[in-house]
């Protein structure tokens, strides 16, 4: 066993070992499939704390000749699978954590830094087969493989963390990724490559030079889908064995999605909140909001706007094709929005193509950038929403209709009214706070149409339904009539107790008051 060179198992026997550990070993049974193939090349990107690195020490537990695994799959759905025996322990794995050799150079060239200790590592095991002064990685390789004819996997961790964290340094990154190309591109001795990131493989012109890697990223994870994050049934079984409310669970964790899976959950956090019995921001918690402070406060093409619609419960159109997978060069708010998507900040419906906040967690980390400065009438409005949702609750419809009117005021200068959209996303910031106890549907059929806005209470919060309904230049009793032809509360399936139904009308026209409210009680 070596450092780079054919690592042990440890690292995944401590995932194994640990109180909450969900079987992702079905992983493994796509990377056989692509093994010695022409997709052999894999770029898998997820947001921080996604279980990248102990996907790699699973892969390197498997694959790598330097240790005896079997026992440690012992039970897992890779042994079951008919790949399992034929790669089990059989290659040469070369295991890169780029995060550790970006810091360990310090001045030096981080490139020539890891070519000498990783060389120095398999010198150890091949040091006959190629010449003492060799310096280049890629030669050696090429020397070992037309002896030996052995392959190897390369497992690279943290792949994009010169372009995070050398942003300035165009010169540096491509050179890097010069380096990733002659190690990799068109080489014989390559079973397997499989990098993971925060980023796609970035965009250079000619230096796309990794074109040759399929990409599984947060815009499409295709195949590996199920083992982005935690799906819902390994969810659901965690709530159960842990006593955890799942439909709560849900709204702090959930929200991901993907096209066959629709429900994916931050995993960090869903690990966290069980071992801690309590809902709290555990992934958030782990980097300060400085990084996405800076982004939001941006404002190319009106991004202000879109991101305070986000807050208000919409989605939005975004065109992910043109980033350029780095974090300086942004022309439009799409290569912005893109990014905060691959930083998990924002959820993508791949077949909308629409961005959206995914969760409660994530909403109060957008809450805790926009309070720091430059947002002060969005967070008035969210402040003064606890007393609109209490007077909603009560039933005072003057003091909803002046809250009303004040929020609008407040956001004006980013949102405009023109439709009944723009009034239900100025609604949904008005109720912010409601989101503490409720889950805002938008949209939501009913068989009859779409209610605009239903308020579905969370277990054990004592609170009614709200089901809004909201018109443009009409009047609040037209929106209330049409909650009841149209029999919205039907489509609250599962749901008993008592529903507020909530009629809001906007009137530009209106020189006295422009906002109208009318509210009635009912019990299903």
């Amino acid at each position: 066993m070596g450092i780079y060179l054919n690592p042990d198992n440890d690292g995944f026997w401590e995932s194994v070992r640990s109180e909450i550990y969900v079987d992702k070993t079905g992983l493994i049974a796509c990377t056989n499939k692509l093994m010695n193939t022409k997709q052999k090349y894999i770029c898998v990107s997820r947001p921080r704390r996604f279980g990248k690195s102990m996907t790699l020490e699973m892969l390197a537990a498997y694959y790598s000749c330097g240790c005896d695994s079997r026992d440690l799959f012992k039970r897992c759905k890779i042994e079951s699978h008919e790949t399992f025996e034929k790669h089990l322990n059989k290659y040469d794995v070369i295991y890169l954590n780029m995060q550790q050799f970006l810091i360990r150079a310090k001045k030096q060239d981080v490139t020539e830094y890891l070519e000498r200790v990783v060389i120095a590592d398999i010198r150890k095991v091949y040091g006959e087969l190629f010449a003492e002064e060799e310096t280049i990685l890629a030669a050696v390789l090429e020397q070992i493989y037309s002896e030996t004819k052995r392959k190897f996997i390369f497992l690279v961790d943290e792949w994009d963390c010169v372009m995070r964290e050398r942003q300035e340094s165009e010169e540096l990154q491509k050179q890097y990724l010069d380096f990733l190309r002659d190690l990799l591109k068109d080489q014989s001795y390559v079973a397997l490559a499989y990098m993971t990131g925060i980023l796609p493989v970035k965009k250079y012109g000619l230096h796309s030079a990794l074109n040759m890697f399929t990409e599984y990223s947060m815009t499409d994870q295709k195949a590996l889908e199920e083992y982005t994050g935690f799906t819902e049934e390994e969810v659901k079984a965690l709530c159960l064995r842990f006593d955890m409310d799942f439909a709560e669970t849900s709204s702090w964790y959930d929200g991901y999605m993907f096209t066959n899976f629709k429900h994916i959950y931050n995993p960090r956090s869903v690990v966290e909140a069980m071992s801690c019995h309590r809902f709290s921001n555990y992934w958030t918690s782990t980097e300060v909001y400085d990084a996405l402070k800076t982004y939001i406060d941006m404002d190319f093409d009106g991004l202000r706007g879109d991101i305070v619609k986000m807050l208000g419960g919409e989605q939005i159109g975004v065109n992910t094709l043109s980033f350029k997978n780095d974090m300086r060069n942004f022309k439009v708010k799409d290569d912005v929005l893109t990014l905060l998507i691959h930083l998990g900040y924002l959820a993508y419906d791949s077949e909308a193509e629409r961005a959206f906040i995914p969760n409660k967690e994530i909403i109060r980390e957008f809450e805790n950038a926009m309070s720091v400065g430059g947002w002060s009438e969005v967070m008035r409005v969210l402040k003064a929403s606890e007393k609109l949702l209490e007077d909603t609750l009560c039933g005072d419809e003057e003091s909803v209709a002046e809250a009303l009117d004040r929020a609008h005021t407040e956001v004006s200068s980013i949102l405009t009214y023109n439709d009944e959209n723009s009034l239900g996303c100025a609604i949904g910031l008005a109720y912010y706070s409601a989101r503490k106890d409720y889950r805002l549907i938008r949209e939501l059929p009913t068989g009859k149409g779409f209610a605009d806005i239903v308020f579905l209470p969370l277990p054990h919060t004592n609170r009614p339904a709200l089901i809004v309904e909201l018109k443009y230049a009409q009047t609040a009793k037209t929106a209330l009539q049409q909650i009841q032809d149209r029999h919205y509360t039907q489509a609250l399936e599962g749901y008993s107790g008592e529903i507020l139904l909530v009629g809001i009308n906007y009137d530009k026209d209106q020189k006295a008051k422009q906002h109208s409210c009318l509210i009635e009680k009912m019990v299903k």
